[in-house]
């Protein structure tokens, strides 16, 4: 229980660098002209790999090495499509809803980036970076 307490926080460590990765990648996609629909997309990708990097490297880094890189960083995408769900769906509602965040998207990168992490940690732990003692 230990172990994941300490996982869970890291993973949050993390998820904060990704949140300030997406919400950077966004504000930049907005000043060369992107909507903030497709803009989010490209800076969820871009989130996306450098929290896999990093919770690969640190979070998860006693997990066993027993697939390609690639496939490894394909499956942590794929199954934390759920968690995005989450996230965008929430990010969206926001944006359409809530003048203020329509004008500070920011705001709905974060309440996104809260309502992901729980989904993503759990199917990560399981899932991408398994430990074979659990």
């Amino acid at each position: 229980m230990r172990e994941m307490i300490q996982q869970f926080l890291r993973f949050g460590v993390v998820g904060t660098i990704g949140f300030l990765v997406d919400a950077a990648v966004l504000l930049g996609m907005l000043g060369l002209g992107l909507g903030p629909y497709s803009g989010r997309l490209l800076s969820y990708l871009a989130a996306a790999s450098t929290t896999f990097a990093l919770n690969r490297a640190w979070t998860f880094r006693a997990a066993p090495r027993d697939s390609p890189i690639a496939a490894q960083w394909g499956r942590f995408v794929i199954l934390n499509l759920v968690g995005f769900a989450a996230n965008y769906g929430t990010y969206a509602a926001l944006i359409a809803s809530l003048p203020l965040v329509a004008q500070h998207p920011v705001l709905g990168v974060a309440a996104g980036s809260v309502a992901g992490m729980s989904i993503n940690f759990g199917l990560s732990r399981r899932f991408v970076f398994r430990d074979r003692a659990h």
